[in-house]
């Protein structure tokens, strides 16, 4: 019999004040992996079980020690204090999500239901095993410029065709770098979320669409163009166009619209440079 094991502590929220760099607040969670937590599986042997509750106390302890300002440096930092303190670990993965909030003056904050930066990481004896950063939770609506026409047909085809729309999407996005050290260190080579995101923004104002598969083939493109320390970028996009429900006669271009029924198309693409 083979055993693949793993465990952690997840949703641990953490928020670090700091008279510089501000506030850093965050969600992680954290998965371990070893061979050497087997007993605790076969035997009932805690002696080398680590206590999902030591855990989190060990990510608040971490987030008062990590001297920098970023959520991919801070989970690099989390992932390799957590091996150098204990031995019985040979891996680690970690996602983490930012908690956003807005800035109002150097005191005061308010937090966000808005879209938030992501990093989900591996980290190994050997050093960093992977790293996926990105922006999640994108909600963007185009009222004009975007179009659906000329797809397949047949006798259960009702939808109409549409030379402009309003187009209301849902959107993630994530990115891996050439070099992953890149992503962690807090230096010009990172690349921060809210700046994909707004390039993101930028490609949907001014980018006429054919398509949903379309738009985000010219986002993923251009986000390749601009940052050249990106390997591989890739969306996950959800139609969420409203319903139309009522149409002026006198002008046709005002519409009332009604929130879609819950059955939404789903869209992804990924995007790799070339070797």
């Amino acid at each position: 019999m083979k055993a693949e094991i793993r465990y952690g502590k997840h949703n641990v929220s953490f928020y670090r004040t700091h008279p510089t760099l501000g506030l850093l607040g965050g969600r992680v969670s954290i998965d371990v992996f070893g061979d050497n937590f087997l007993p605790a599986y076969t035997e009932g042997d805690n002696r080398e079980v680590v206590a999902t509750d030591t855990m989190k106390n060990f990510v608040y302890a971490m987030a008062l020690e990590y001297p920098g300002a970023s959520h991919e440096g801070f989970a690099a930092f989390l992932g390799r204090r957590f091996l150098t303190t204990y031995p019985q670990m040979r891996w680690l993965r970690l996602a983490m999500r930012e908690i956003p909030f807005a800035q109002h003056s150097q005191k005061l904050l308010s937090p966000l239901e808005d879209d938030y930066g992501s990093v989900e990481i591996e980290v190994g004896r050997e050093g960093l095993r992977a790293l996926r950063c990105g922006r999640r939770n994108l909600r963007l609506v185009k009222l004009t410029g975007s179009a659906f026409k000329d797809f397949a047909r047949d006798a259960y085809t009702t939808l109409p065709e549409r030379a402009d729309r309003p187009l209301f999407i849902h959107l993630d996005v994530h990115w891996r770098y050439q070099r992953m050290e890149d992503g962690v260190d807090d230096g010009a080579a990172r690349i921060d979320s809210r700046t994909v995101r707004d390039a993101v923004i930028a490609a949907f104002d001014d980018f006429v669409s054919m398509s949903i598969q379309h738009l985000v083939y010219e986002m993923g493109t251009r986000l390749l163009e601009r940052f050249t320390g990106i390997s591989e970028v890739s969306f996950e996009a959800q139609n969420r166009l409203w319903d139309t429900s009522k149409v002026s006669d006198a002008d046709p271009a005002i519409k009332v619209f009604s929130d879609p029924k819950p059955a939404h198309g789903v869209i992804g693409l990924t995007l790799k440079r070339d070797a």
